[in-house]
C-alpha cells in the first residue's frame, strides 16, 4: 500500500472506532488525562491541516479558523491552544461538525495526492501524520474505556468474548554481560520517532528477565498479602499517592462479596487469573516487584528481550489475554527515566515539540499493548507516562540481577 493510500486508510480506521457509540459518549471528559472522543477525531485532522495542507497545498482553506486553537494539543510554536483539562467544556463543535471537518481535510489530502505535491519533507510529515493518528487510535480506546467505565451501567464497547488465557510460563531468560547496541539508526528506512534515535552503545550487566508478564492472580496475591498497606514495598512518593487517593487495587478491578471482577472494553466479568495485570501505575509496578524480591527491568534490558522474542498479538481482543506474549499485551513499566539518548536530534520544524520537551519526570514503557494498532510496535519504541498514571494499558515484566 503506497503512502497516499495508507493516509486515507488510517483516517478510515479512526472513524470506524466510533461505530456503536452515541454522540453523548464522545463529548464527556471525566478526568484531565482523558480527552473527549470527538477531540481525537478533530485533533488528528488538525495535524494534517496545520502541518501539511496549509503549508503544502496552494489555495487550501481551513475548515474553520477557530479550530487552529481549539484542536492544537501543545504546539506552542503554532500559537495558542486549548488547555487539555478543559477539552470537555467544548460542547461545540458537535460530533457531526467534526466529522464534516474530517471530510474536508480528507478532500484536501486527496487534492495534494492528485497534484503530486509530495517532496521529501511532505512525505516525512505524511508518515508522521499516519503514526500520530495511530497513536490517537490507541488513546481513543484507552479513553473510551475510562469514559464508559464511569457510567453506572458499565456500557459494553465490543460485544465479543475474550480469548481464553494460557498458563503463564515460569521460565526466565538469562542475558549475559555485554556492550549492547539499542535504539534506531538515523539512516533507518523504516519510520522511527526521534526519541528512538540514534542507535548507541550501552553497557549491560548480566540479568535475567521473566518470559511471562505478571498476571492478575499474582497481583491479587500481593493485595491479599497486604501489599497496599505495607510501606516497605513503596517508593516514598508512591506511598503518599496510594494514601492520598485510597488506592487498593488496579484500575477497573472491583470486589463484591469477596468476588473480584474487572471492567474491560468487552464488558465486566470475573477476574481472569491468568490474564496479564493491567492498568497499574509505576508506583504499583515498583511495589509489586519489590514484594516479589525482583525489580523492574531497565529499558535497554527490555529492548534486548523484545528484539530476541518478538511475537504477534491477537488483534481481535481489546484486552490483554496472553501473559506469554512478548508484546501486544501491556505496556511494561521500566525503571528508566524518560530522557534523551546520546546524540539525540529532535524533529525539525514545529514537530520538534513532539517528544523532546516531555523528557522530565516520566518513565519509559516498552512492548505495546492490546489496543496498539497492528504494525505500530517495534523493539525500539519508547512510550512514556507519569508514575501515577494508569488509565493506559500498563503492566509489568519482572527482572533480576544475575550473580
Amino acid at each position: 500500500m503506497n503512502l497516499s493510500m495508507r493516509v486515507l486508510e488510517v483516517r478510515h480506521v479512526t472513524e470506524s472506532l466510533c461505530e456503536g457509540l452515541e454522540a453523548e459518549d464522545m463529548t464527556v471528559q471525566p478526568i484531565a488525562d482523558v480527552s473527549p472522543l470527538k477531540w481525537h477525531l478533530a485533533h488528528t485532522s488538525w495535524f494534517f491541516e496545520e502541518l501539511i495542507l496549509c503549508a503544502k497545498l496552494p489555495g487550501y482553506k481551513r475548515f474553520d479558523v477557530s479550530y487552529r486553537e481549539l484542536f492544537n494539543s501543545y504546539y506552542k510554536s503554532l500559537g495558542r491552544h486549548w488547555v487539555q483539562g478543559d477539552r470537555g467544556t467544548l460542547s461545540r463543535p458537535s460530533v457531526r461538525e467534526i466529522l464534516d471537518y474530517r471530510k474536508h481535510v480528507n478532500a484536501g489530502l486527496r487534492r495534494l495526492f492528485e497534484k503530486r505535491l509530495l517532496d521529501a519533507d511532505t512525505n516525512h510529515l505524511l508518515e508522521l501524520g499516519i503514526q500520530h493518528e495511530e497513536q490517537h487510535q490507541e488513546l481513543f480506546l484507552m479513553d473510551v474505556k475510562y469514559i464508559l467505565s464511569r457510567n453506572p451501567s458499565e456500557p459494553v464497547f465490543r460485544r465479543s468474548p475474550l480469548s481464553a488465557s494460557e498458563k503463564p510460563s515460569a521460565n526466565w531468560m538469562n542475558v549475559p554481560e555485554q556492550l549492547a547496541e539499542i535504539g534506531a539508526d538515523f539512516q533507518d528506512h523504516s519510520f522511527t520517532f526521534d526519541n528512538e534515535r540514534p542507535r548507541h552503545k550501552v553497557y549491560v550487566y548480566p540479568y535475567s528477565i521473566r518470559e511471562s508478564l505478571v498476571t492478575n492472580a499474582e497481583f491479587l496475591a500481593f493485595i491479599e498479602d497486604g501489599g497496599y498497606q505495607n510501606p516497605d514495598y513503596w517508593l516514598s512518593l508512591g506511598w503518599d499517592w496510594v494514601n492520598a487517593h485510597s488506592v487498593k487495587h488496579p484500575l477497573y478491578w472491583s470486589n463484591h462479596e469477596d468476588q473480584w471482577s474487572e471492567y474491560t472494553l468487552h464488558g465486566t466479568g470475573a477476574l481472569e487469573a491468568n490474564y496479564p495485570v493491567t492498568h497499574i501505575s509505576y508506583f504499583e509496578a515498583s511495589a509489586f516487584a519489590r514484594w516479589s524480591k525482583a525489580r523492574l527491568p531497565r529499558e535497554e534490558e527490555l529492548e534486548i528481550y523484545l528484539a530476541k522474542t518478538r511475537t504477534s498479538a491477537n488483534q481481535s481482543d481489546l484486552h490483554p489475554t496472553n501473559a506469554n506474549q512478548a508484546e501486544g499485551q501491556v505496556w511494561c513499566w521500566t525503571q528508566s527515566a524518560y530522557s534523551a539518548y546520546p546524540g539525540y536530534q529532535e524533529f525539525a520544524g514545529p514537530v520538534r515539540e513532539y517528544n523532546g520537551k516531555f523528557m522530565c519526570n516520566q518513565f519509559v514503557l516498552r512492548g505495546s499493548c492490546a489496543v496498539t494498532p497492528k504494525g505500530h510496535s517495534r523493539a525500539t519504541y519508547r512510550n512514556f507516562f507519569l508514575p501515577e498514571q494508569r488509565w493506559m494499558f500498563s503492566g509489568l515484566r519482572l527482572a533480576k540481577d544475575s550473580r
